[in-house]
Formats: structure tokens, C-alpha cells, sequence
């Protein structure tokens, strides 16, 4: 397992009956999880968190605000910084666990000891692309949602990574990637984290199972002659860490040789346990 053990301001106090239960720099927050099948270990700790989003019956859901609590804070995660805030589908802008992955892929940037041109596509707001700023490359931030990409740039800035070589772009992948190989662009390295569902900047719809591959092989084909990494995320249910190394090793993997090893990401549970928390596929030279 890829387990991302070294927060400091993050941690998952406790784990049980369909919830979690987080802490969030001095903010706890509970939050819904299918996955927890089990009881609660410590459930005299639960009484005390801030907030908690609770599931309708009807679809959706929304925030439980037992004490008021910021609309916004700031957590860090060695030298980045990152705003979260309790947003009205669950999440908080941030994904832990994806923490393993941010020390893998700085610590070969770093290692490579030669500038290094990173893509990271669905990028959401930005943990992966701080992480490879702050290890010295040069990154292309792409994600179709707007709001996103402005939350992405304020988590720059707030980690002092507002100078770095960096692009923010609004737009759709595979479109992206299409006119990035028409323009002879090259990466060194490139990451994504595809929703299992969604719609582009211009309505485009997005669906895991019938796009992931093609998009992999042509991102492929935008990679250097000195390729470092290549990091395929996925949250989709039922989407194991075997598909994942298969989908790397007959696109990646299939034109380059190198080393492919997908596995579960996880968070550990301070009560006792780890928390799953989706699966990566990593490649490396």
C-alpha cells in the first residue's frame, strides 16, 4: 500500500459505521465514506467534531455545522500550504492520501538532476503540481473546472511557489493533449486523476470506463525521450489496483519498457487501521 503517513495538520482520528472522522489542522470534520463497514473505535471522540455532512436520502447532501467554524483555513504539508474549506459535495479541496504520491514523484524529480517538464492533467486544486514545483520543475496545470485552477493558483501562492515555473490552464484533456502533440510539446513526466464522471469546459461528457485508455495513449505520445514518471490516479469504485497496472503497462509500459506497480493509497487511523483510499498506477524509467 501507498500510505501517506507524514501530516502533521491532517489526520484520521477515527473510522466507522459509514464515516470518518478528520481532523483538519483544528478543525474536525466528519465525513461519509462507503467503505468504512466497520464500528467505530472510539466513538467518545465524535461528539467533538465541528461539523458534519450528512447524506439525503433523496441524493447529495450537505454540511452540519454544530459550532461555527471558518468559511476557509490554511494547512500545510512541509513547505506547501493548501486552503481548505468545507465545499457543498463533501470534499475539502484537498486529498490526503495523495500525499505518497507528492514525496514519489519529488523525490525523482529531484533525483533526475536535470530540468524536468511535468503535465498534470484532471489537477483539481494543485496538491501534485506544489509538489512538483517545490521540487524544482517546470509543471503545465490542467483541469476543466474553472474554480478549480483559481484554487489551484491561491495554493501556489500561499506556499510561496507563486514565481515557479508554472501554467494554469482551463480546458479539456484529451483536447489539450491533442493540440500539445500537434505543437510538438513534450513532458518529462505527466500525472492525472480522472473523475469517473464529468463534463468538460464546453459540456464535453467525461466517462472513465470508455475514455481512460485512449487518453493514456495518446498522452503517451507526448512524452520525452528522457521520460521520468507517469502517475495514473483513480477514486472510481470497483476500479482495482490491477486494472490500473494493466491500463500503465500496455500504454506506457507497452512503448517504453520501465518499471510499472499499482497499489491501494491509504491513510493510517490513529484509533487503529488504515483507511483506503483509492489505488495509483505508477511508472518510472
Amino acid at each position: 500500500m501507498f500510505l501517506a503517513d507524514g501530516w502533521k495538520d491532517y489526520a484520521v482520528l477515527d473510522a466507522g459505521d459509514g464515516e470518518k472522522l478528520e481532523r483538519w489542522g483544528e478543525q474536525w470534520l466528519i465525513r461519509p465514506d462507503p467503505q468504512v463497514i466497520w464500528p467505530k473505535s472510539a466513538p467518545e471522540l465524535w461528539p467533538r467534531a465541528q461539523a458534519r455532512y450528512a447524506r439525503s436520502q433523496s441524493g447529495g447532501g450537505a454540511w452540519e455545522f454544530r459550532q461555527k467554524i471558518p468559511e476557509s483555513w490554511r494547512i500545510a504539508y512541509g513547505e506547501l500550504c493548501f486552503l481548505v474549506r468545507p465545499t457543498g459535495f463533501k470534499h475539502t479541496g484537498l486529498f490526503p492520501e495523495q500525499a505518497a504520491n507528492w514525496e514519489w514523484m519529488a523525490g525523482l524529480i529531484r533525483g533526475a538532476n536535470r530540468p524536468i517538464r511535468v503535465l498534470n492533467l484532471f489537477a483539481y486544486t494543485g496538491g501534485a503540481t506544489l509538489a512538483a514545483l517545490c521540487a524544482g520543475a517546470d509543471v503545465t496545470h490542467l483541469d476543466a473546472a474553472k474554480g478549480m485552477v483559481a484554487w489551484a493558483k491561491e495554493n501556489a501562492a500561499l506556499s510561496g511557489l507563486a514565481q515557479r515555473p508554472a501554467r494554469f490552464l482551463v480546458d479539456d484533456a484529451l483536447k489539450f493533449v491533442l493540440r500539445e502533440q500537434r505543437r510538438g510539446s513534450v513532458y518529462d513526466a505527466i500525472l492525472m486523476d480522472p473523475p469517473s464522471y464529468g463534463r468538460g469546459p464546453d459540456g464535453q461528457v467525461w466517462k472513465l470506463e470508455n475514455e481512460i485508455f485512449g487518453l493514456l495513449l495518446e498522452c503517451t505520445k507526448l512524452l520525452s525521450e528522457r521520460p521520468l514518471f507517469f502517475l495514473l490516479n483513480a477514486y472510481t469504485t470497483g476500479l482495482q489496483p490491477a486494472v490500473l497496472q494493466n491500463l500503465v503497462e500496455k500504454t506506457v509500459g507497452a512503448r517504453l519498457g520501465g518499471q510499472v506497480r499499482a497499489d491501494e493509497l491509504g491513510l493510517p487511523v490513529q484509533s487503529g487501521g488504515v483507511l483506503p483510499c483509492g489505488a495509483s498506477g505508477r511508472w518510472r524509467a
